[in-house]
């Protein structure tokens, strides 16, 4: 195929985009400048036939019915019984979710699920109606919640590609791996023009530029949908959904689900762009963002979502929630939010059991008047005509479709192919000292590091699970790891290969191929404060200096899902590679890496940097900026052949130091956001939500310190019970940078006359599905306990380290404290918070 490409020069860029982005960071009024906004001419045009079905079928219909179709629930809430009952509209499988709850469900249980949820919906004898549903699901990288998929390359690395013909390839054969398992309907492409990489979802976008965004966007909608002129949603297609309506790559310190401050007009120039490409291209339906523009959140913005997005760029097809995303509306709940329908939302996507009063209230509220009966009607309208478009009333069941039960398909060998094609298109050289690379195979070769053999590492977040942990190279079958490639031609070659985790070997090698990177993780787990490497715990890099300390060259590959501050890393590597998050089929790395037995190049490095790469790990950079100075700038990427132009010596210092005054609350009067506090006694764990509660063995209330119920008290009576602070939403906290600064648990108490038996203060940074353990950590406090005098407030402190060396990653916390105790003791709060004092006397020390 011939490689299309997209300059990435400054100067094709207009005036006006670069006049966006160099403002992007400067807060500017909601100008309502409707005029901003173009109409859209979408290659799918109204058909005036599909549009008298719609009304000739919406006039049939009750208002339960109606509402029933904006009711989006997920597949392990609800029941085949519910679907006949209630006739919804659409379900969806949220990241993790299987047919049967069982990971390893095979190809014919989706397709069994699926089938039997469409004969539900169509099923007319408790409903009064025979309507078919449609099954979502995130498709993101490939069919990434199905065993033995195609894995693509995320899409920053497809950005490095930089082909929309190569992005057409994938969304087909996406849509025909998912068409295998009877799903409809793909939450793809993600459009966000990325401006702050420290976002978790950075891998999630192409590029920090519009300009590869709308290009790709337009590419992805027709392989996953067809043409309008050829193949418009038949059997080989799926329904599409560009997101995330809008602005999500743009908040403020990338903060997940944040807000975007930006002016009208950078809003569009920047982030609007993706849908201007995917709109035009047909996309039938636009999901609403999490995040605010300016303090104003999304799912309830009707100047955007109904006055921009429908009235004015004239989008015809759909709007679906995100996950409960209505329920963070002001004044709204997962269950009852009728702003949201009335600002412009067609579709509640409600996961949980919340979808059943969700129903309820929304038939009440039209009912009552708070939600006109007219935009019930709109709503469910475009619902209809995005499934007649769709041919959903007139193709076969799922169970019944060409494609359906096709395991050939998952995985398909030519699939496969361009997957690998992606990957050697998606990277990057950023350094070749001596041109060290292209490596002759038949060298004695280590490969080192811990991303070397690990699948789900190289595939990162979405990837089976939603976070992407807790996979072995086992769910990967068909796939292929870093190692596996570059064993396989080496050996062919009659070169000698080694695999060591740690770098350690048996025979010196010829030069070292490290691989190592970031941990898988998705929305919200991802955010970080800062894009430095390992902040605190630089083990990757001690293994990159003890093998040039040995006198070995030494090639780093490295994963992740966004520009990273690596400074020190690339000063330790001879020759250096992104590789981003390239998927299943990591044996590609080898095939550029590597010259071929007779000594020629087999692939040389065509990939481009499609995200500025930092000079400083806590200020963003973006091609356009007025002072723009990134240490590798937006289109950079070395060819075979081409001089490094990276210091050896660059600056390993970075200045992020914590001010005194950087105090890190977690209760201080009140608990504080995102963390909610719990008690726990046996099997049972309840969030605080009364003044005072009793769990076995342990009292709770809150008590008077300076100002009415600034404080709280716990009282145990025997069984090991507690109190802990946990991750409201799910989402971990980067703290790392107060780990670094030498800190300090700090709490402010008060003990009764009693101290229990045992008392231990924990932290740990563990999700569901790990291992329970693995990254946790607990001290002993009761010695510090007996010291203290009784009844009176008193300040306790527990040196960071102390946690830090039984394995907790600060980077990743999800329980910042957890005090538990067994006996009869008495112990009140007034503040716990983390502190980057620096303090070497803390009460409880574990410096060096």
């Amino acid at each position: 195929m011939k490689k299309k490409t997209i300059k990435m020069s400054l100067s094709v860029l207009a005036v006006a985009v670069l006049s966006a982005c160099s403002s992007q960071s400067e807060p500017g009024a909601v100008s309502k400048g409707i005029e901003i906004w173009p109409t859209i001419q979408s290659e799918v045009a109204k058909d005036p036939h599909i549009e008298r079905q719609v009304a000739a079928l919406l006039s049939k219909m009750t208002l339960e019915q109606k509402v029933a179709q904006m009711i989006q629930p997920e597949i392990r809430d609800i029941t085949v019984e519910d679907m006949r009952r209630y006739g919804f509209g659409s379900y969806l499988n949220g990241g993790g979710a299987f047919p049967g709850n069982n990971k390893h469900a095979s190809v014919k249980d989706w397709v069994d699920l699926a089938e039997a949820m469409y004969q539900a919906s169509v099923d007319d004898s408790l409903d009064g109606i025979n309507i078919p549903t449609m099954w979502g699901t995130d498709a993101v990288h490939g069919h990434n919640n199905v065993i033995g998929a195609t894995l693509f390359p995320h899409n920053i690395g497809l950005g490095a590609a930089n082909n929309p013909e190569l992005i057409e390839q994938i969304a087909q054969v996406t849509a025909k791996e998912v068409m295998a398992t009877g799903i409809d309907w793909v939450f793809a492409p993600t459009v966000a023009t990325v401006r702050d990489d420290r976002w978790g979802r950075t891998y999630e976008g192409y590029s920090e530029d519009p300009e590869i965004v709308k290009a790709y966007a337009a590419a992805i909608v027709h392989g996953l949908q067809g043409h309008a002129d050829e193949d418009f949603l038949g059997y080989d297609r799926v329904i599409s959904t560009v997101k995330h309506f809008l602005g999500d790559g743009g908040t403020v310190k990338g903060d997940d689900q944040g807000n975007n401050i930006d002016a009208e007009q950078a809003l569009f120039d920047i982030h609007a762009q993706g849908y201007v490409g995917g709109l035009t291209a047909g996309a039938q339906s636009v999901m609403a963002s999490f995040n605010s523009w300016q303090g104003e959140k999304i799912h309830g913005h009707r100047y955007l979502l109904t006055d921009v997005l429908k009235n004015t760029m004239g989008f015809d097809g759909f709007v679906v929630g995100d996950w409960n995303g209505h329920g963070q509306i002001p004044g709204c709940q997962n269950d009852n939010c009728p702003q949201a329908v009335n600002a412009g939302l067609d579709v509640y996507m409600v996961p949980t059991d919340a979808w059943k009063p969700l129903l309820e209230n929304t038939i009440a509220q039209v009912k009552a008047g708070v939600i006109p009966m007219a935009r019930i009607d709109d709503a469910v309208s475009r619902i209809l005509r995005v499934k007649f478009r769709a041919g959903l009333f007139d193709k076969p069941s799922p169970a019944h479709r060409p494609h359906a039960n096709n395991t050939q398909l998952i995985g398909h060998e030519a699939h496969r192919d361009i997957a690998r094609q992606a990957v050697r298109e998606s990277l990057v050289l950023l350094k070749n000292n001596q041109q060290l690379l292209p490596l002759a195979p038949n060298q004695r070769i280590l490969i080192a590091g811990d991303a070397a053999n690990n699948i789900g590492k190289q595939s990162g977040g979405w990837t089976i699970t939603w976070q992407g942990t807790n996979n072995q190279n086992s769910d990967f079958p068909g796939g292929q790891s870093i190692f596996d490639g570059l064993a396989n031609q080496i050996k062919q070659a009659g070169g000698e290969v080694e695999l060591s985790e740690n770098g350690e070997f048996d025979t010196k090698p010829d030069v070292a191929i490290v691989v190592f990177g970031e941990e898988p993780y998705a929305e919200g787990h991802g955010d970080r404060e800062t894009l430095i490497y390992q902040h605190g715990n630089k083990r990757d890099l001690a293994l990159l200096k003890s093998l040039r300390a040995q006198g070995i060259p030494v090639v780093s590959v490295f994963i992740s899902g966004r520009p990273m501050w690596i400074n020190p890393e690339l000063n330790a590597s001879d020759a250096f590679v992104a590789a981003w998050l390239p998927g299943s089929q990591g044996e590609a790395v080898a095939d550029v890496l590597l010259r071929n037995g007779k000594g020629e190049i087999q692939y040389d490095f065509s990939g481009r940097l499609s995200f500025s790469w930092p000079v400083h790990p806590s200020k963003p950079v973006n091609r356009g900026d007025k002072d723009y100075a990134p240490l590798l700038p937006y289109g950079f990427g070395l060819s075979y052949g081409e001089p490094s132009v990276l210091s050896n010596t660059l600056p390993e210092q970075v200045d992020t130091a914590l001010n005194t005054s950087d105090v890190y609350e977690i209760f201080n009067g009140k608990t504080q956001q995102p963390w909610q506090m719990r008690l726990f006694s046996g099997q049972q764990n309840l969030a605080v939500s009364a003044s005072s509660m009793a769990l076995d063995g342990l009292s709770f209330r809150t008590i008077d310190k300076a100002i009415q119920e600034d404080a709280f008290r716990v009282d145990w009576q025997g069984p090991t019970a507690g109190v802990q602070f946990v991750s409201g939403n799910g989402f971990r906290e980067d703290l790392a940078r107060y780990q670094a600064s030498a800190g300090v648990l700090s709490m402010t108490i008060k003990r009764g006359n009693a101290v229990a038996d045992k008392t231990f203060i924990g932290m740990h940074c563990e999700s569901d599905g790990d291992k329970p353990g693995s990254c946790r950590s607990d001290v002993d406090i009761t010695a510090e306990l007996q010291g203290l005098t009784a009844q009176q407030w008193q300040t306790l402190t527990i040196d960071l380290q102390c946690f830090a060396r039984q394995g907790v990653a600060f980077d990743q916390m999800v329980m910042p404290f957890e005090l538990s105790a067994s006996g009869n003791m008495s112990l009140s709060f007034s503040d716990i918070s983390i502190k980057p004092t620096g303090d070497t006397h803390a009460s409880v020390s574990c410096q060096e």
